[in-house]
């Protein structure tokens, strides 16, 4: 009975520290459970990040606009100048105009100074191209026109001495003219009449050589056997001449309207500065 009683209270105190020892286990696994929920909950230390904002300060530039350049300071020209100036352009004029007036067809092909029938026998052509003489018509536009020609390469001492000899009395308004021909203009109302004269007899050999002449009299001839016309007269000479000198004072013309309006065609520093303004 005493042995039962020390099994049974030996049985009592082992299960005792048992649950005892599983009450520990416990209670240190929740302390655990807890730590570790803690550790695992709380949050993280917020890392603060300063970050300072850069200013980037724009600097604009005004943009400078350069200064104009000073107009170029052209001198003004004197009287004198101006008269050189056109005495010079006359005489670039006259060499250009006996150039191409001169030259193989300088007339005959230039439909600005081609030389035409004369008034006085335009029935005459008229009349003989209606009796199938035309080619005897033709034949004599392409003499006359041949004979400006040759009188027309002879023609530039005479006109060389008319410019030198030219008077302007307002260079300085005639070198400044809107007026691209004035200086021409001048030339012509001065002179003509002396140009003519002295041509004149230049003419009447040219045509004496190319025939003109000779085919202009048989035309003449072959109109007044016509019956019932009128007999004509006309003289060729004066004609010519004057067709002629017509031909070059309009080439000198469109040379000094080049020299005015064109820089390129101003050949020297006198026609640079007295028409370059």
């Amino acid at each position: 009975m005493t042995t039962f009683r020390t099994f049974a209270l030996g049985l009592g105190l082992a299960f005792a520290t048992t649950q005892l020892s599983q009450a520990q286990t416990k209670t240190t696994a929740k302390k655990t459970t807890t730590t570790t929920k803690k550790t695992t909950t709380g949050k993280p230390a917020a890392t603060k990040t300063t970050s300072k904002a850069t200013t980037t300060k724009t600097t604009t530039t005004k943009a400078t606009t350069p200064a104009p350049a000073p107009a170029p300071v052209v001198a003004p020209i004197t009287a004198d100048e101006a008269a050189s100036g056109l005495r010079e352009a006359l005489t670039q004029g006259v060499a250009r105009a006996i150039d191409i007036a001169g030259s193989e067809n300088g007339f005959n092909d230039n439909a600005d100074i081609r030389i035409p029938m004369p008034p006085d026998a335009q029935l005459v052509a008229t009349t003989l191209r209606g009796l199938r003489m035309g080619a005897l018509v033709d034949n004599f536009e392409v003499a006359l026109n041949h004979s400006a020609e040759k009188a027309a390469a002879q023609a530039k001492p005479i006109f060389l001495g008319a410019v030198q000899n030219l008077s302007f009395q307002d260079a300085l308004t005639l070198a400044t003219s809107r007026q691209t021909d004035i200086a021409t203009q001048l030339l012509r109302s001065s002179t003509e009449e002396q140009l003519k004269s002295s041509f004149q007899p230049i003419i009447k050999q040219s045509l004496d050589q190319t025939g003109a002449t000779r085919l202009y009299a048989e035309m003449v001839n072959r109109y007044n056997k016509i019956p019932l016309m009128t007999p004509i007269s006309a003289e060729l000479v004066p004609y010519a001449t004057q067709q002629t000198v017509n031909g070059l004072f309009t080439l000198i013309a469109e040379e000094e309207g080049r020299i005015r309006s064109r820089p390129g065609s101003r050949s020297t520093e006198l026609l640079k500065k007295v028409f370059g303004r």
